[in-house]
């Protein structure tokens, strides 16, 4: 298997008496997507600025790829996407992006990425007088334009409207397709659900867990089918049919049918159905979500 493309070993971080980073380990694979959640003071953005080599660790390690953060042969195979700012206040939209592509051997057209990030109509409109998502997207295409090997997008969906928001999401699976490794904060847990290869959730500066969207949500799904038809049909024999564990309610033509749900109960369900000579006008299954997790691991008191 090939190197992580970064690796953070029982990383400490102190400011002063507090604690922000405390022993914390995780990797990024080559060409995936790793979504690094916590609420809000977790020690996420104090992690990715550590890794990023603007901060120096007080214990533990880190590497992005194979080398140290603060190595300056690494600084061109890597881009950084800030949580905000990060901009030449007068300089043009496609004069900063012209700029930054200049200091990379082999980078994108940057009127092409301007295009495709919405900004070719602003392209000569100076970085203070863009909107707060044109800056976003602006910022995202300077993490890009040098084609980096490992990229840091920390919020890169925060303020961006729903077609800006899915036309980063492209951009960022497109990253992935070509190999590119990405570290991705968000506070949108949908986002990470759509994005994320591996999930790692951090609070008081500690790895909580991490996985798969699917393990994560895999343990403690609810088990549930919920299914709309005529009211009043006879749920008995339905529960004989589904077999033992499982337990159905009905109220009003909705029905609930508890236990180990897999692909089979929905195909008997919909049978049952037929048999009564009725049609399932929808059924659902309920899942856990990556936010049931979330608040379930950091609780679900609101952080200032």
């Amino acid at each position: 298997m090939n190197a992580a493309a970064l690796e953070v070993t029982g990383l400490v971080k102190r400011y002063g008496e507090r604690t922000a980073v405390d022993g914390l380990s995780f990797a990024v694979r080559p060409g995936t997507v790793t979504a690094l959640l916590g609420p809000n003071g977790a020690g996420k953005t104090t992690t990715v600025e550590c890794a990023e080599g603007f901060r120096r660790p007080d214990g533990g390690s880190v590497q992005v790829l194979g080398h140290d953060p603060r190595d300056q042969a690494v600084k061109h195979r890597i881009g950084v996407m800030p949580q905000a700012g990060g901009g030449y206040p007068g300089l043009r939209a496609a004069e900063m992006l012209r700029l930054v592509a200049s200091f990379h051997r082999d980078p994108h057209d940057p009127a092409a990425l301007l295009e495709r990030l919405g900004l070719g109509e602003v392209a000569r409109t100076p970085f203070r007088r863009l909107s707060g998502g044109q800056q976003q997207r602006l910022s995202l295409a300077v993490a890009i334009v040098g084609r980096p090997e490992l990229v840091f997008l920390d919020e890169p969906t925060a303020g961006l409207d729903p077609q800006a928001r899915r036309a980063t999401w492209e951009l960022v699976d497109a990253l992935r397709r070509d190999g590119v490794s990405v570290l991705l904060t968000t506070h949108l847990l949908d986002e990470a659900e759509q994005l994320a290869d591996h999930v790692v959730v951090v609070d008081h500066g500690r790895l909580v867990t991490e996985g798969t969207v699917a393990e994560l949500t895999a343990h403690g799904a609810t088990g549930q089918v919920r299914f709309w038809a005529a009211a009043g049909l006879d749920t008995a024999s339905l529960e004989a049919l589904l077999g033992d564990g499982f337990r159905v309610t009905a109220a009003d033509g909705a029905y609930l049918v508890e236990g180990p749900v897999g692909p089979r109960v929905l195909a008997d369900v919909t049978t049952w159905c037929a048999a009564q000579g009725v049609l399932v006008r929808e059924a659902r299954v309920e899942q856990r979500t990556l936010e049931d997790v979330f608040l379930d691991l950091t609780g679900r008191q609101v952080r200032p």
